[in-house]
């Protein structure tokens, strides 16, 4: 069912470790091997670690693609997969697909690989399993140990089979010992080259040091050593084949000592070399154009070559990894066409093609509109998927055979978290879903033609993570018959294996066999005991993988399992049906490697051991019976196999090592003896498909032709099977629930609780006509006639006129904030009405409105620039003839918040209200949320203001943070206030040649408040923690002297406030007498002084006026007066002392710093004349009251005629 990522026979990748581990072989030209026996020193090696030298050599690629993991993911074909639609690797990704790990005798560790890729095929000549399965080790929980030569006696008494010889010949790679992987490519075809590329890989260095480039020309009986002709210095490390012309080979060297490509017209015999500049990470080639290459590069680059490889143009820079697709003949107008996901200027990710010569930035377009998550696009067959997430859920938008995308509609209440497509053949989408409620499970949807609307097939299927972090989906689609699947589901926490015959309608459990391996009964009764299979198809093309089938032998296959109530990983035997999975025997009582010869006219089977062999098991009958032959005369240690890629010229090649150390042996078996004639007509049977007995399969009863069992013939090349079909009545079995549908026990589709019929109506226009549904559909590719067709077939009716309902509004991004200056686009969406006869109108709420005739404008969103921050109400308006709806949405348009500066006092009473202001810019930045901090809570104080009132309970130090949210945005600020009882404080100011080197930044004024503070705790003894100084900003420079009280003097308030005025005379005496100074720079001293009252003229020289003058005088003498009585007894005055906390009966007369009076006015940030006067003065002041305070945050006004903290 799935297509694209086929292995081409003559492309292979292997990857081989205790239990013939092989992560990717997928259409792979050069396939790995890793030596099994061969000891080698490097240390175990993780399948991540190979990341870990991404800069210097090319990283393994993701597992090959497994229909589209795209959501997120890859794309999985072939043998085994899911696609994941967000992540994975899309159909056709070419690098050698190999991830050698070190074989048993080498001990352990892994490293990715890369390998090139074929185009996809239309459909795979083999079975499918979904997924890219990992190790079997980690699959089954460990192989059975091997039985050895007692299963080997038991299978050859049981069929009476002599001991047989083979023709072989033996090769050994002279000088290569040491080398522990290998890539091989057999053209096949009539071609007798296979070439071989060993390596030496280093696991510490994560690279090849070493490498020898192997040709033959008889199919694998002599080699010939390559070295001199690609250059004695030149290391590779991969090669590549085009899938289109298998005499085009290119090989890659390693780009730790340089970075060029090899390439060679004539099967490898000679060789061409090509300098890059770029390392080659994967390479995807042409389905139809030999020479055409894209190359992704390690830096995210894409390049295309139109001449194989020796030129390249860079076609985009910032390309998603596997996520670059050529077009698909008969779809995309251009065979040059290049479907790709990049990222564009704005940061966000969107889907793009252009043509490989016309790539640049005005030439490329964009079939979808809206950005779409990372690593979600897929190009598969008539098919393109992509993921949009908005409101935290994943939407899926598909687009068939080109045509304007659609959302994917899956039961309302799915909830998918995971998608991955597995098929698109046959004109329909097979996807697994993992829903809301599921961790290791997927459910198993099936679409209609078009890929929109899905309907459950099969819930809870087994799903697993492969070595490379892949989705493995167990779902097996069975060769050369449509509409079968074998699928393991959990049910109790047990799994299960299922089979179907009509594309998912109806499973039920495969029936064990009768008897086993001796003849003795076997005791299993359904549904309570049942055959359960392994479902991993192989990767490798040298492994047989775990279940087999193939087109050219439908019904026979070949699986790997159990008997009992549940799968199991560790008791497993080979199974095999010749009915298409009705009835089953067993064939071994372990595990075995069984390939199809000449056809699939003949089995072949290898032990899957870890001790040599020299023996394997031919059947001519189905496995009913087997012949031992030996293929080698010394035991060898197996690390693959390969059958001949093209099934005609009857070899065998078998990769192993004799001994621990030993040379790479390639055995070549010719099995061409075994088959003592060519087949006549007397030799072939005709076989009837069924079901259970039902020969009506998919609509059709087919009959096919396939060679007697027991006839040792050989088909030859040009065998092709006889299908005879005619078509059958519909039935109840021809027919699954449409969607919206669910099947209850009585056999009937009946709508689902949250699905409306008519809904299926809503984008039918009056006068035209719609299919309504009956609830059913004909399964797809289902070739029925008559009977309940016509009763089950969606019936064509009149549009009905419909008045505008659920009229909705959103935008793209599914946000409701978006940037003043920025594109807002709105989607309008209807649920019922008639989109073509129902008129528009949106109000943005910002004095614009638009309005439309239709829908058809609208479809791909409005859009509006919005030129002022604040919160809008969006409205939109639908009404046509019979009726009209109404939908709001209220927008949040914000500024970018680039700063917050928290404007606090330094000190303050405790127990009193202090005013604390975060003062932000750009001061028009719309709806703010301000999150607030203080002290040691853990909760926010949350305003939509602001300033904010607090009261501080406890002395000492406390801290106040706030944060301010404006859209995405997220910034903080932090002060520091210290709460007394009560303080004084006194102004200061400076010799004017500070002002001369003040250049007013809070930095600066931070800087000179520690040096006064050292300087004033230097001259008066007081210690540092009784004295706090805050500069003020502006000029002329000035400053406030904060006096606290000492530290645990609370309980002595009375002695502590008299103590405190002390030390005020102290710093007033020390101040007056000019003994406080600094040096601000060698030379330069400062010195400061208290602020001194400044009066205004007392005497006037006019003749005129000498009564009005003595006044005057009289005035100055009552306030020099006043003055002296307010320092003799410390009365306070605004300029001067400040602050004492209130708790006597008789209270003080003050004036704080913070203000005290509850009733003072607050004046908001809204206030302030010019926000950005205050930004350039740091935005440093807070206003309480009618006195100006500095803060922690200080204030660019003048020197206040009050303190201000």
């Amino acid at each position: 069912m799935e297509k694209g990522t086929n292995c081409f026979p003559t492309c292979h990748t292997i990857f081989l470790a205790w239990t013939w581990l092989l992560l990717l072989s997928w259409c792979c030209t050069g396939a790995e091997i890793t030596c099994r026996s061969c000891s080698s020193p490097s240390p175990s090696w993780p399948a991540s670690s190979s990341r870990l030298r991404q800069e210097q050599r090319p990283p393994p690629p993701p597992p090959p693609p497994r229909g589209l993991r795209s959501w997120p993911g890859g794309r999985a074909r072939g043998s085994a997969g899911a696609d994941p639609l967000p992540g994975g690797e899309p159909g056709g990704r070419s690098g050698p697909r190999g991830a050698p790990i070190r074989s048993a005798g080498a001990g352990g560790g892994a490293l990715g690989g890369r390998g090139p890729a074929a185009p996809r095929s239309r459909r795979s000549s083999e079975g499918r399993s979904r997924g890219v399965p990992a190790a079997e080790g980690q699959q089954r929980g460990g192989r059975a140990q091997p039985r050895g030569p007692l299963e080997e006696g038991r299978a050859a008494r049981l069929r009476g089979a002599e001991e047989l010889r083979l023709s072989s010949t033996t090769f050994a790679l002279t000088g290569d010992a040491a080398h522990n992987q290998a890539m091989v490519h057999w053209s096949g075809h009539n071609s007798s080259v296979i070439l071989i590329l060993t390596k030496l890989f280093d696991f510490n260095l994560g690279s090849v040091t070493e490498s020898s480039l192997w040709r033959s020309t008889d199919y694998g009986t002599t080699y010939e050593k390559l070295n001199d002709k690609v250059g004695l210095k030149t290391v590779l490390s991969y090669l590549y084949v085009s899938p289109t012309n298998k005499r085009k080979i290119m090989l890659l060297s390693d780009p730790e000592i340089e970075s060029s490509i090899l390439i060679s017209s004539d099967e490898g015999a000679t060789y061409q070399k090509y300098r890059l500049n770029f390392y080659i990470q994967s390479l995807l080639f042409h389905p139809k154009q030999e020479e055409w290459i894209l190359a992704y590069s390690l830096d995210q680059k894409l390049y295309s070559s139109m001449d194989f490889g020796r030129k390249w143009q860079l076609m985009h820079e910032r390309v998603t990894p596997n996520r670059f697709y050529w077009s698909v003949a008969g779809l995309d107008k251009e065979p040059d066409l290049v479907h790709m996901e990049a990222r564009t200027a704005d940061g966000h990710t969107h889907y793009l093609t252009c043509r490989i010569q016309e790539c640049s930035e005005t030439k490329r377009s964009g079939p979808f509109s809206r950005s779409i998550d990372i690593s979600s696009l897929v190009v598969q067959d008539e098919y393109i998927f992509i993921q949009v997430t908005a409101g935290g859920r994943a939407n899926y938008y598909v687009s068939y055979r080109r045509e304007p995308f659609a959302q994917i509609k899956l039961p309302k209440y799915s909830l998918p978290k995971d998608m991955h497509i597995i098929s698109t053949d046959e004109d329909q989408v097979f996807a697994a879903v993992q829903e809301w409620n599921q961790n290791d499970t997927y459910n198993l949807y099936i679409s209609d033609t078009r890929g929109v609307y899905f309907t459950l097939a099969l819930e809870n299927v087994k799903s697993s993570r492969g070595l490379e972090g892949n989705i493995i989906i167990e779902l097996y689609e069975v060769a050369g018959i449509k509409g079968i699947f074998l699928a393991n589901r959990k049910i109790d926490d047990q799994i299960k294996t299922f089979i179907t015959y009509n594309k998912g309608r109806d499973w039920r459990l495969l029936q064990a066999p009768d008897t086993d391996l001796r003849g003795d009964p076997v005791v299993c009764h359904l549904p309570f005991c049942s055959l359960h299979l392994h479902l991993q198809l192989s990767e490798n093309p040298y492994s047989s993988g775990s279940i087999s089938s193939k087109e050219t032998v439908p019904g026979l296959l070949v699986a790997t399992g159990n008997i009992g109530s549940e799968l199991s990983y560790t008791d497993v035997g080979v199974f095999i049906s010749s009915d298409g999975g009705n009835s089953w025997r067993q064939i071994f009582e372990e595990e075995y490697n069984v390939w199809f010869l000449d056809w699939g006219g003949a089995l072949v089977a290898l032990k899957h051991t870890s001790v040599p062999i020299q023996h394997m098991w031919v059947s001519f009958d189905e496995g009913r019976s087997w012949s031992k032959y030996s293929f080698t005369s010394t035991p060898l240690f197996v690390d693959g196999s390969l059958v001949d890629p093209g099934i005609e010229t009857q070899i065998m090649t078998v990769f192993g090592h004799f001994s621990l150390r030993s040379e790479w042996q390639l055995v070549k078996v010719d099995y061409k003896s075994i088959f003592n004639r060519k087949c006549n007509k007397d030799d072939y049977q005709t076989w009837h498909l069924h079901n259970q007995g039902e020969p009506c399969v998919m609509g059709e009863r087919k009959i096919y032709k396939k060679r007697k069992p027991g006839a040792q013939c050989s088909l030859g090349r040009d065998y092709s099977q006889t299908v005879v079909s005619e078509p059958c009545v519909c039935g109840q079995g021809d027919f699954e629930c449409d969607y919206g549908y669910e099947r209850h026990s009585n056999n009937h589709c009946v709508p689902a609780f949250w699905f409306s019929p008519s809904s299926l109506s809503k984008e039918c226009s009056m006068g035209q006509s719609y299919l309504n549904s009956t609830g059913y559909r004909r399964i797809v590719s289902n070739n029925c006639t008559d009977g309940l067709r016509e009763k089950y077939m969606a019936k064509v009716e009149k549009c009905p006129g419909k008045a505008p309902r659920g009229l909705h509004i959103l935008t793209t991004d599914g946000k409701l904030v978006t940037e003043q200056g920025h594109n807002a686009t709105f989607i309008i969406l209807l649920e019922e009405g008639d989109p073509q006869r129902t008129n528009i109108q949106l109000d943005f709420g910002d004095g614009i409105a638009v309005s439309y005739a239709n829908f058809s404008p609208v479809e791909d969103g409005i859009r509006h620039v919005y030129k002022s921050a604040g919160i809008f109400q969006v409205m939109a308006y639908a009404e046509n003839s019979l009726g009209s709806d109404t939908a709001v949405l209220f927008l949040h348009v914000v500024c970018p918040v680039e700063h917050v500066q928290l404007s606090v006092p330094f000190v303050a009473i405790r127990n009193k209200d202090v005013n604390v202001t975060a003062v932000v810019w750009p001061s028009q930045a719309g709806t703010l949320t301000y999150f607030w901090w203080f002290g040691n809570s853990t909760k926010p104080l949350i305003t939509l203001e602001s300033s904010i009132s607090y009261i501080f309970t406890v002395e000492g130090m406390n801290t106040v943070t706030v944060q301010v949210a404006a859209g995405n945005t997220l910034i903080q600020d932090t002060k520091e206030i210290a709460v007394h009882e009560y303080f004084q404080s006194q102004l200061l100011s400076f010799s004017p040649n500070l002002d001369y080197h003040n250049p007013d930044i809070p930095e600066w004024r931070q800087d000179i408040g520690k040096v006064i503070k050292r300087a004033l705790a230097q001259v008066t003894g007081i210690p540092d923690e009784q004295i706090l100084v805050a500069v003020f900003p502006g000029l002329p420079t000035s400053a406030e002297l904060f006096i606290l009280p000492h530290k645990n003097t609370t309980e002595r308030r009375k002695s502590s406030e008299a103590d405190l005025e002390q030390v005020v005379e102290i710093f007033f005496n020390a101040l007056n007498q000019n003994l406080v100074q600094f040096e601000l720079k060698p030379g330069l001293e400062v010195v400061v002084y208290v602020t001194q009252l400044t009066l205004a003229p007392l005497v006037d020289s006019s003749t005129g006026h000498s009564s009005s003058a003595m006044l005057m005088l009289l005035s100055v003498v009552f306030v020099g007066l006043a003055v002296f009585l307010i320092y003799k007894f410390k009365r306070k005055i605004p300029w001067i002392n400040i602050y004492a906390q209130v708790q006597h009966d008789k209270e003080q007369e003050m004036i704080g710093s913070v203000s005290q009076s509850e009733n003072a006015p607050k004046i908001t940030l809204s206030e302030f004349t010019d926000p950005e006067e205050l930004m350039d003065k740091e935005m440093d002041t807070r206003v309480t009251g009618s006195i100006s305070t500095i803060a922690n945050s200080e204030s660019t006004k003048e020197i206040p005629n009050c303190t201000s903290v």
